[in-house]
């Protein structure tokens, strides 16, 4: 028996084992891959109050150490369900606890191209700092209009001969930063109004389709496609018990409370309007002290 365990070892999930044993309750931290999520494919943060420039694997590593030193257990296996009676079931073992947390975050959002899966790793990545090395002076393209594309792109044009931006508007979402230094590059074209329609492969990527919002197709020939169009809310294990919304991420205000009394959320699986690095960990704080609170009521 735990007091909390939290699902997700994430910024908000490590935040949330933080204040949870900063105020003296057992903390079980289960983490289905490695600690640290989205955040520790980040080249560099730059918007962390405080943390003028730090890797996304360092800033991952200093929460996890933190979490660890302050007593935090943490194990590595995925969460496949929950149960009413509190108790939470992995791949291998059964844990129950007092309070629950969810702190899953979200998965890349794919293409969904008939191919996709099969060229992962062959051509297709979703990660540029972790893969974009090994197209060195190679075509890519980088599909997205947000930050995490114009992040890509930037970071790609000082590796690969040529960046092509493929969005699907005319404008960009991202900061115009990004977008000012993007305009400065003379091997990164912009191609908008498109979507890429098709993957063009033998063994592996090869080229890609893209149609005009006019209709016109054009191909182009790439070795690399880096797809950076968003992310799932990772909580289709907790579908059955808690709420969520049509996009399935778990309904909840600021307090970080869910529907079901004993569960709370934190992150970027959860309904709000900016998922940014600071908000994950303010949640993390949000939802430890709220299970802090029911714990103590005796409910």
């Amino acid at each position: 028996m735990y007091d909390i365990i939290i699902i997700g070892a994430g910024p908000a999930g490590l935040t949330a084992a933080i204040y949870g044993r900063r105020a003296n309750k057992s903390v079980l931290v289960l983490e289905a891959k490695s600690y640290g999520g989205q955040i520790i494919n980040t080249l560099d943060i730059e918007n962390y109050p405080a943390n003028n420039h730090i890797s996304g694997f360092d800033f991952a590593t200093n929460l996890y150490n933190q979490a660890k030193e302050l007593g935090a257990e943490i194990v590595f296996d995925k969460v496949i369900e929950i149960t009413n009676n509190k108790e939470v079931i992995t791949a291998n073992n059964k844990y129950n606890a007092k309070a629950i947390i969810i702190a899953t975050g979200s998965d890349n959002r794919k293409l969904g191209l008939p191919n996709e899966d099969e060229l992962i790793g062959k051509g297709v990545s979703y990660c540029a700092t972790c893969d974009g090395a090994f197209f060195k002076g190679k075509d890519v393209a980088v599909v997205g209009g947000g930050n995490t594309a114009l992040e890509d792109a930037l970071y790609l044009s000082n590796l690969a001969n040529k960046v092509y931006i493929i969005h699907r508007r005319d404008e960009f979402r991202g900061e115009d930063k990004s977008f000012n230094l993007i305009k400065q590059k003379d091997n990164i074209e912009l191609i908008l109004n498109s979507t890429v329609t098709k993957l063009i492969s033998d063994d592996k990527l090869t080229g890609i389709e893209v149609t005009n919002k006019d209709g016109s197709i054009n191909t182009i020939n790439i070795d690399g496609l880096f797809v950076a169009i968003g992310r799932v809310p990772s909580n289709d294990y907790y579908k059955n018990i808690i709420n969520l919304d049509d996009q399935g991420y778990v309904i909840a205000n600021e307090d970080c409370k869910t529907n079901i009394p004993f569960i709370f959320v934190a992150g970027d699986n959860r309904t709000k309007e900016v998922r940014q690095l600071v908000t994950a960990t303010s949640d993390g704080a949000v939802a430890a002290t709220n299970a802090i609170k029911y714990i103590e009521s005796g409910e």
